[in-house]
């Protein structure tokens, strides 16, 4: 049996009777014409405020599907009136002729103020690190390919220390003070057989056996439809509110913000190679990057791409130049590279339930945690695919709340549940066991913040990506019930299938929970 956890409590307890703050004031406020018509004694207007009172109750405490009755009307006329004024719709300029700058990208909704600019050499090799700049939250990020040898045939007590190695990284982020969310995302994608057919071009002998050429053949064929490949990155998420004031120490600019950024990466990979039992963290490269969102939109055009390079890098006739990322690069008159301004979709089209993307279609849903706690690894089914030509994505952001604001809402949960328990005492009302529950966590909390851990919210979104051709409801269901097999609760994220689609498949450090400035 794998390990447990299950020490998390909701982000906020209504401290009168489970109602938050907001909530209590609309009820009560709605509640003052039912009192005034009381004491005019009009008792046929005291039956039509009543009758009025419990519907505004209605729709204001009872929540339907994640969301109340009010945010559901906010965000449908949001959706419609952005649909029928044509803001949600995104054709790319490639596509219609209107590309000016190849290093500039291209990208829909969310990730429309993305950024990419070239660090400073780094390392022996002098590579240059992407860095990641999103105007629209003012956020820096470092993105990193990733390799994890899995936990699926770990022991138990090896289980126990990846998962306090989990903790000791968001430990270690936090005390750094500027880093805002570490982003962890995995993509299963079904294996498009680029790699082995280039080696079996190179090893294939024309004067080989027939029986041999065609045994290769029939493995080649079988292993690539039953056969999945799994992509994994890590995102470094720092506000320019923190990074600035360091920055300015570093010299400056977008060389000092870099080299903040990449002291922060080498202090986070020590720990991902170590107490998380990562075989290999590779900082992404602009071109790299470009490649990863290029394949989140389109998964089938990695193969094309996988070509690309093998024909320029095995060109005998080519010569060595510099890139303009001042790398080593082949000028062989094959461009294997994939411009920024070409990176995103041709076309997207969010829908009410899914996200529609070049040729195909995506559904997003967020991962309820069970009240009686995850194991880790549960989340494999949600991660595997059901059909030839499907991709699965997970995302798990781990957003790291500053020690200050962590104390307060801390103290204030603390006195919303003793509040809440006072009341309940007063007015002879049975606490269930489910509110106990959450009190206690929350007063653990604060001995735990005491003893110098962090607090952080996390959250999950896991997308299924299907081609035009297929029905995209019916693998939307099927991944709502791998989630379900794990022993989570689904949740569709309609009315936002195409943030969701952006945070949990194009590495870029797109959050659900980080507010526009």
């Amino acid at each position: 049996m794998g390990v447990i956890y299950s020490d998390y409590s909701r982000a906020r307890i209504g401290w009168f009777f489970g109602l938050s703050g907001w909530q209590l004031t609309t009820v009560a406020l709605s509640f003052l014409p039912i009192a005034w018509a009381m004491q005019q004694a009009a008792w046929t207007s005291v039956a039509l405020f009543t009758l009025l009172w419990a519907f505004i109750v209605l729709v204001t405490v009872t929540p339907v599907r994640g969301r109340s009755a009010v945010g559901w009307v906010f965000a449908s006329l949001s959706f419609a009136v952005g649909g029928l004024a044509g803001w949600t719709r995104f054709r790319s300029k490639a596509s219609t002729g209107e590309a000016d700058s190849l290093e500039e990208p291209d990208l829909p909704g969310v990730l429309q103020g993305v950024r990419i600019h070239d660090g400073p050499p780094r390392g022996a090799t002098s590579s240059r690190a992407a860095i990641i700049q999103d105007h629209r939250c003012r956020t820096w990020a470092l993105t990193a390919s990733v390799i994890h040898p899995g936990i699926g045939l770990a022991e138990l007590d090896q289980r126990e220390r990846l998962g306090a190695g989990l903790g000791e990284l968001i430990d270690l982020a936090a005390r750094t003070e500027l880093v805002d969310a570490v982003v962890f995302l995995v993509r299963t994608v079904p294996e498009d057989g680029a790699e082995r057919d280039q080696w079996i071009a190179r090893h294939r002998r024309a004067t080989g056996p027939l029986a041999s050429r065609q045994v290769n053949d029939e493995l080649q064929a079988n292993l690539t439809r039953a056969s999945v490949r799994t992509e994994a990155f890590v995102t470094v998420v720092v506000p320019e509110g923190r990074l600035a004031r360091e920055a300015k120490e570093s010299g400056g600019g977008l060389d000092g913000r870099a080299r903040v950024l990449y002291s922060l990466a080498d202090e986070l990979e020590a720990q991902l190679r170590g107490g998380m039992g990562m075989t290999s963290v590779a900082w992404l490269t602009s071109p790299e990057l470009a490649l990863a969102c290029r394949t989140g939109f389109a998964p089938g055009d990695r193969a094309g791409i996988i070509d690309a390079l093998a024909g320029r890098d095995t060109n005998p006739t080519a010569d060595t130049t510099t890139t303009s990322q001042g790398n080593p690069g082949i000028n062989a008159g094959i461009n294997a590279d994939v411009p920024w301004a070409m990176a995103g979709p041709s076309g997207a089209d969010p829908a009410v339930r899914h996200y529609s993307h070049d040729a195909w279609n995506s559904i997003s849903s967020t991962v309820k945690l069970p009240v009686r706690g995850a194991a880790m690894g549960a989340l494999a089914p949600a991660l595997t695919p059901t059909a030839p030509g499907e991709r699965r994505s997970f995302m798990v952001c781990y957003p790291i709340l500053t020690a200050s604001v962590a104390n307060r809402q801390s103290a204030t949960s603390e006195w919303a549940a003793d509040i809440g328990d006072e009341l309940r005492h007063r007015a002879k009302v049975k606490k269930r066991a489910k509110a106990s529950d959450e009190s206690e966590k929350v007063r653990r909390l604060d001995a735990k913040l005491a003893r110098g851990n962090s607090l952080t919210r996390p959250y999950a979104v896991v997308t299924v990506t299907v081609p035009k051709t297929a029905r995209v409801s019916a693998f939307g269901r099927d991944l709502d019930a791998s989630v379900r097999r794990a022993g989570f609760a689904p949740l569709r994220l309609d009315l936002a299938q195409d943030v969701a689609f952006a945070a949990s498949t194009v590495p870029l450090g797109v959050s659900l929970t980080r507010r526009a400035d």
